[in-house]
C-alpha cells in the first residue's frame, strides 16, 4: 500500500466521523434564522380597493380606502416578504413559483366596511391564494396569516370602528331627544305667544277706538279757546270802562274816600288782567292745538298697529305649528337611532365585530400530506438508491482496466447494469406512489417517465464519484445528501432558510428532482417540469462524459502503475 493510498484512507475515515456531525451541523446551520424566516418568504398582495368619499352633515366630504389600510398594516408588520403588485403579475409569479401566495383584497373592501354602519350591512371578503405545486407548508402558513390577519383587523380595528360607530349614533340620539323636547318646549311657548299677542291685539284695537274717540272730543276744544278770547276781551273793556270811571268819582266829593280807594284798586287790578288777557289767549290756543296733534297722531298709530295685529298672531300661530311638527320628527329621529348606553353599543358592535372574512382557494391543491411528502422523499429515495447500488457494484474491475475496450463502452456498460436495478427501484416507488398514495394512474406516464430520469441522472453520478474518487466517491454523496435535505425546498419555502442555503440550492440535483416530481403530482406548470427535466438530463449527460475522462485517467494510471485495483 502506497503512501498516498494511505492517506485517502486516513482522510475518508476522517470523513466518515464526520457525516453525522455534517447531518446534524447542516440542518441546524440551515434553520438558524429562527423566528425571522418567515418573513423572508415572498407573498403578493393585490390592492384592488375602490377609493370611497363619505359625507359629513356639514357638507364635508372624507375619503375612506380601508384596503390601503390594510396593506400598510400588513406590509408593516412581520410575516412574509410582501410584494405589492397588480392581479395579472401576481398571477404570473405564482405560477413560476416566485411567491408562494397572493392575498387580494376587492374592490368593494371601503364600501363593505362603510355599510357596516348603515341598515344593510355586508362583509368584506378578503381572499388567499397558494399554489402547492411549489410549496405545501407555505401555502398552509399563508392561510394562518391571513386568518389571524382578518381576525385582528375584523374583531380589534373594526370592532373599535363599529363601536365608535354606535356609541356616535348613540350620542346623536340623545342629543336629538333633547332637541325635540326643547321644541315642544318651543311650541308650547308659541301656542302661548299667539294666545297673547290675540289678547294683545283686541287690547291694541280697543285703544284705537278710544283714541278715535278722544281726537273727535279734541275737535271741541276749539270753543275753549273762542270763550277764552271772549273772556279776556271782556276783562278788557270792563279794565277800561273802571279807568273812565274811577277819576270822576274820586272827584266827587260826596264819595267815600275808602270807596273810592277801592274802586280804583278794582281797576287797576282789572287792568293787569286785562293785559295778561292776550297772552293767556295765545297759549291757551297752542297748548290746545298741541293736545289735539298728539292725540290725533297716537290714534293714527295705534290704528296702524291695530290692522298688523291679525298678521303678528297669523304668524305666531304657524309658529306653533311648525315647533309641534319639528318636535314631531325630531323624536321619530331620536326614536330611530341606537340608544347611546355602552352596552348596547357594545352589544350591536359585538354583532358587526367579525366583518372581514377570508377566502381561501389553492392552485394545483395536493389533498393527502402523504403526497406531499413522497414528492420529496421519491427523489430521496432515488439518490440513496443509487448510493447502494454502487455500495455492492464496484464501478471499475481490474479485468475492464486491463482491456482493450474502449473507456466509453466500459462506462456505458457498467451503467447499464446499475440503471437496470435504479429504474426497478423507480419502478416500485411510483408504483407506492400511485398505488398505495392516491396519485391518479393519468399521470403514470408522467411520474414513471421522470423517476427513470431522477434515477438515470443520480446512478450517472454517483458512477463518477466512485470511479473518480473509489470508495470515498460515496462519503461525499453522504455530505451532498446531507446539504441536500437541508437546501431543497418543496415541503417547506427555500426561503425559510439561512441565505448560504439559499444560494447552494439551484446548484443542486435534487432541489429539481422535487420540483419536477412535486409539478406533476400537483399539477403544476409545464414550464417548472420541462425545465427540471432538461437539467436533470444536463446533469447526467455530464456526469456519463466526467465519468468516461475519469475512466480514462485510472486506465492510465493503471497502466503507469500507480493505482492498485482489486480484482
Amino acid at each position: 500500500m502506497t503512501t498516498t493510498t494511505r492517506a485517502w484512507r486516513r482522510v475518508g475515515l476522517a470523513a466518515v466521523v464526520l457525516i453525522p456531525l455534517a447531518f446534524t451541523g447542516l440542518f441546524v446551520g440551515a434553520l438558524g434564522q429562527g423566528e425571522k424566516s418567515l418573513d423572508s418568504i415572498p407573498v403578493a398582495i393585490v390592492n384592488d380597493d375602490t377609493l370611497q368619499n363619505t359625507t359629513a352633515p356639514d357638507g364635508t366630504e372624507t375619503p375612506v380606502f380601508a384596503g390601503r389600510l390594510l396593506v400598510t398594516e400588513l406590509t408593516g408588520a412581520d410575516g412574509f416578504d410582501w410584494t405589492i403588485t397588480n392581479a395579472e403579475d401576481a398571477a404570473a409569479a405564482l405560477d413560476a413559483g416566485e411567491v408562494y401566495a397572493v392575498l387580494t383584497v376587492p374592490s368593494n373592501f371601503s364600501t363593505s366596511i362603510l355599510s357596516l354602519s348603515s341598515a344593510t350591512p355586508q362583509q368584506a371578503d378578503i381572499s388567499i391564494r397558494t399554489d402547492d405545486s411549489h410549496s405545501y407548508l407555505t401555502g398552509s402558513v399563508a392561510q394562518v396569516v391571513g386568518q389571524t390577519m382578518t381576525d385582528t383587523f375584523g374583531k380589534t380595528i373594526t370592532a373599535q370602528y363599529i363601536g365608535g360607530i354606535y356609541a356616535s349614533l348613540g350620542d346623536l340620539g340623545t342629543s336629538l331627544g333633547t332637541a325635540a323636547e326643547g321644541a315642544t318646549q318651543l311650541s308650547m311657548g308659541a301656542t302661548s305667544l299667539s294666545s297673547g299677542l290675540g289678547e294683545y291685539t283686541a287690547g291694541v284695537g280697543s285703544l284705537a277706538g278710544g283714541l278715535d274717540d278722544l281726537r273727535d272730543g279734541a275737535y271741541g276744544l276749539i270753543d275753549l279757546t273762542d270763550g277764552i278770547a271772549s273772556y279776556t276781551g271782556g276783562v278788557s273793556q270792563l279794565s277800561g270802562a273802571l279807568s273812565q270811571l274811577t277819576p270822576a268819582i274820586e272827584a266827587n266829593p260826596t264819595v267815600d274816600p275808602a270807596i273810592s280807594g277801592g274802586l280804583r284798586a278794582i281797576a287797576d287790578k282789572l287792568a293787569g288782567a286785562a293785559a295778561g288777557g292776550s297772552t293767556l289767549s295765545s297759549q291757551a290756543t297752542s297748548g290746545i292745538e298741541g293736545v289735539q296733534y298728539g292725540i290725533s297722531q297716537s290714534a293714527d298709530g295705534a290704528a296702524q298697529l291695530s290692522a298688523g295685529g291679525p298678521a303678528l298672531v297669523s304668524g305666531a300661530t304657524g309658529l306653533a305649528t311648525g315647533a309641534t311638527d319639528l318636535a314631531t320628527g325630531l323624536q321619530s329621529g331620536a326614536d330611530a337611532v341606537p340608544a347611546a348606553d355602552p352596552g348596547t353599543a357594545a352589544s350591536m358592535a359585538e354583532i358587526v365585530a367579525d366583518p372581514v372574512t377570508l377566502s381561501v382557494s389553492t392552485a394545483n391543491p395536493v389533498s393527502n400530506l402523504s403526497q406531499v411528502v413522497a414528492t420529496f422523499f421519491i427523489p430521496l429515495g432515488l439518490w440513496v438508491g443509487a448510493l447502494a447500488v454502487f455500495l455492492v457494484m464496484r464501478p471499475v474491475t481490474t479485468r475492464a482496466l486491463a482491456s482493450t475496450a474502449r473507456s466509453g463502452r466500459l462506462v456505458s456498460a457498467t451503467l447499464g447494469r446499475a440503471a437496470i436495478v435504479t429504474a426497478a427501484q423507480a419502478v416500485l416507488l411510483v408504483g407506492l406512489l400511485h398505488g398505495a398514495l392516491g396519485v391518479g394512474w393519468s399521470l403514470l406516464p408522467a411520474t414513471l417517465g421522470f423517476s427513470l430520469l431522477i434515477a438515470l441522472a443520480f446512478t450517472a453520478f454517483h458512477y463518477l464519484l466512485t470511479t473518480a474518487f473509489g470508495r470515498g466517491g460515496l462519503v461525499i454523496s453522504l455530505f451532498l445528501l446531507a446539504l441536500q435535505l437541508t437546501s431543497t425546498g418543496g415541503i417547506y419555502p427555500i426561503q425559510a432558510l439561512a441565505a448560504p442555503y439559499q444560494a447552494v440550492s439551484p446548484l443542486l440535483p435534487l432541489t429539481y428532482a422535487v420540483s419536477g416530481i412535486q409539478g406533476i403530482v400537483a399539477g403544476g406548470s409545464a414550464v417548472t417540469v420541462v425545465s427540471a427535466a432538461v437539467i436533470l438530463f444536463i446533469f447526467g449527460a455530464a456526469s456519463t462524459l466526467l465519468a468516461v475522462v475519469a475512466m480514462r485517467r485510472s486506465r492510465r494510471a493503471r497502466a503507469l502503475g500507480l493505482t492498485p485495483v482489486t480484482a
